[in-house]
């Protein structure tokens, strides 16, 4: 049995309502977003003049939005934990630390990434 409710375009309509929505909340509400949206904005045209071929472009600006979409969903989580209570608990505690471990490691891929291409490409 199907879920009720909107249907077509008025789902795509709230569904991209709702995006926004929660992409607004994270850009007030988490300065590490804010950052990596400049940043991602400033390295955006880097990564036209980086880039030999479309594959390498590709790549550099996918990492970024690996990077964004990570930081969205690590956000997310550290919201239903401070929702959850304030007290401490281990498993809050954790929750929290996972997300940032997962920030931590989309970071350290597009580190990798630039750097390989930008030594690929300059350097070798």
């Amino acid at each position: 049995m199907p879920k009720p409710g909107e249907t077509g375009f008025a789902r795509i309509y709230s569904a991209t309502r709702y995006s926004w929505q929660g992409l607004t909340a994270t850009w007030e509400n988490e300065s590490a977003f804010r950052q990596e949206c400049v940043l991602a904005a400033v390295l955006t045209p880097v990564a036209g003049l980086l880039a030999e071929n479309v594959t390498q472009w590709i790549l550099l600006i996918a990492v970024m939005a690996v990077v964004l979409i990570t930081e969205l969903l690590n956000s997310a989580v550290e919201s239903v934990v401070d929702r959850v209570g304030d007290e401490m608990h281990e498993l809050s505690g954790r929750a929290k630390d996972q997300g940032s471990a997962a920030v931590f490691v989309s970071l350290s891929l597009a580190v990798f990434v630039w750097s390989s291409i930008v030594v690929a490409n300059f350097l070798i």
